[in-house]
């Protein structure tokens, strides 16, 4: 099998997606959409299945799927999301599902057998006051964060059976652990979503109601770094070609900003001119966590927008366009 040197150098002999079916679970969220997005460039037929028609939970019908359909390659993008209220009042759900999930697809991909796995993590998988930036050899080193442990737990699950398979098998399944992610289909639901995404809704709404302040939740110290979703999806089908190794790879931008400063940065885009409000009984989440990306950068990729044009971008599409069919009051 071929591999990557401790220095993440390319792969000799890329991949070659051309000519092959490639099935994106997890079409329809936020990071399968733009992966799909990215593949229509590529010279591949891309699978999908909503969700109605198949059950990723339900093994039988997973493993079913994949020997009538037989793809090539899979993206592994399906998955239970959300933020801090979320991970912490549906532990069972962001536990089991994300767990059923991926166990199925992996070892249908193993059955079938698919040439190649991309398996989408989090940099959530990362301990909680672990050195920044964080480094992939992390993993495991420490206790988690506490307010999406569920989440973090199955998602570390599922590069540890990316990893097993390799061994055992002989399977080509990568992991690719994006950092906090933002752009076309996201979640702006203010009791699920992520903090960029509230942000900009809160922003939005102070604004067109004439309110005077924006609750930020926390006190704003928080330190986090932000990538655009279709910046990711360039990211997994090049690691897709270049890279074949156990070890999972960070996707960031390698830049961080406080939460505060991405308030400020959001109020600005928006054009609120009220005042923050922080809300210091609400938890602030892990302290700091920025990716380091040098796995990735060494293997020949560093393509991603500033924050501020991917926020402006964004602000356009899902609330003054209204693209995104997000509800604005």
């Amino acid at each position: 099998m071929t591999g990557t040197s401790e220095t993440g150098q390319a792969l000799e002999t890329p991949f070659d997606l051309a000519g092959k079916r490639v099935f994106v679970a997890g079409h329809t969220g936020m990071v399968g959409s733009a992966i799909v997005r990215r593949l229509m460039s590529e010279d591949c037929e891309i699978l999908t299945v909503p969700s109605r028609e198949l059950d990723l939970r339900r093994q039988a019908d997973v493993e079913n799927w994949m020997s009538e359909m037989r793809p090539n390659v899979v993206f592994l993008a399906a998955a239970r999301v959300g933020g801090i209220l979320a991970n912490s009042t549906r532990p069972a759900e962001f536990l089991f599902d994300n767990l059923m999930i991926e166990s199925n697809v992996i070892h249908s991909a193993y059955q079938s057998p698919v040439d190649k796995l991309v398996f989408l993590g989090s940099t959530c998988i990362y301990p909680k006051m672990t050195s920044q930036p964080i480094r992939e050899e992390s993993l495991l080193s420490g206790p988690l964060e506490p307010t999406n442990q569920w989440y973090a737990l199955a998602k570390i699950s599922g590069i540890k059976l990316c990893e097993a398979y390799r061994l055992q098998y002989g399977c080509d399944f990568i992991s690719a652990q994006p950092t906090n992610l933002y752009g076309p289909g996201d979640n702006y639901d203010l009791q699920s979503s992520h903090v960029l995404p509230a942000l900009l809704r809160k922003a939005h709404e102070a604004k067109t109601s004439g309110r005077d302040f924006l609750e930020v939740w926390g006190d704003g110290s928080p330190l986090r770094e932000f990538l655009h979703v279709d910046d990711l999806a360039d990211a997994v089908v090049f690691l897709a070609k270049r890279y074949s190794d156990p070890m999972p790879v960070n996707v960031g931008t390698g830049k961080e900003i406080s939460i505060r400063q991405l308030a400020e940065l959001i109020c600005d885009i928006v054009g609120f001119e009220g005042e923050l409000a922080f809300d210091a009984s609400k938890p602030n989440g892990t302290p700091r966590k920025l990716t380091d990306t040098s796995r990735l950068t060494a293997l020949g990729w560093a393509e991603c927008r500033s924050l501020a044009y991917g926020l402006r971008e964004t602000y356009r599409d899902a609330f003054l366009e209204n693209s995104c069919g997000v509800r604005t009051s």
